[in-house]
């Protein structure tokens, strides 16, 4: 099954020259999105990539209509490689049913899964040099141990509010009731 994909990034924008073209290459089912490019959370990509099954093809009038960032086109890419679906973007002639096609997608899969390699070896070499400093990985700590010592005092005065508190120590109530339990 041929499934088409079209975006644009506002409301104002339309669909039509997409729409025509992604018809025109036989697409069966067609998503239509209005949403910004970097949203993260695109409702009609997300049911699209729900719905493909093995032996679709997926199809976009240009490669920026479906992926945010080169990454984000990346990692699509590598998933639906591993998913058995083709892949054609009409402005940029890519079609992964021919063999150049099949090469380009089969570069852009690679240097995802590179990328994904030089991030995870980047992250552990940061996370090992840090430690090496005495640096611990997390979020900082929002009290010290005498500030947490004195709330607990405070909370244990029944005449005290969380809200006093809360604000004293410029805390959330979350973090006041986390403090308490250790």
């Amino acid at each position: 099954m041929m499934i088409g994909y079209a975006r644009v990034s506002t409301l104002d924008q339309n669909l039509d020259l997409q729409l025509d073209a992604l018809r025109a290459a036989g697409c069966d089912r067609i998503y239509e999105e209005k949403a910004s490019g970097v949203k993260v959370d695109r409702a009609e990509l997300a049911a699209m990539l729900q719905n493909i099954r093995s032996g679709d093809t997926i199809v976009v009038w240009k490669l920026d209509r479906i992926g945010r960032s080169l990454k984000h086109l990346l990692e699509i890419c590598s998933d639906l490689k591993d998913k058995n679906i083709t892949f054609m973007s009409l402005t940029e002639g890519i079609d992964t049913t021919t063999n150049i096609g099949q090469l380009v997608f089969n570069i852009l899969a690679s240097l995802s899964e590179f990328e994904r390699t030089l991030i995870q070896e980047r992250s552990a070499a940061g996370r090992t040099a840090a430690r090496a400093r005495g640096v611990m990985g997390g979020r900082a700590k929002k009290l010290d141990s005498n500030q947490v010592d004195a709330l607990k005092a405070m909370a244990a005065d029944a005449s005290i509010s969380v809200e006093t508190i809360t604000k004293s120590f410029g805390i959330s109530k979350t973090t006041y009731y986390q403090y308490l339990r250790k």
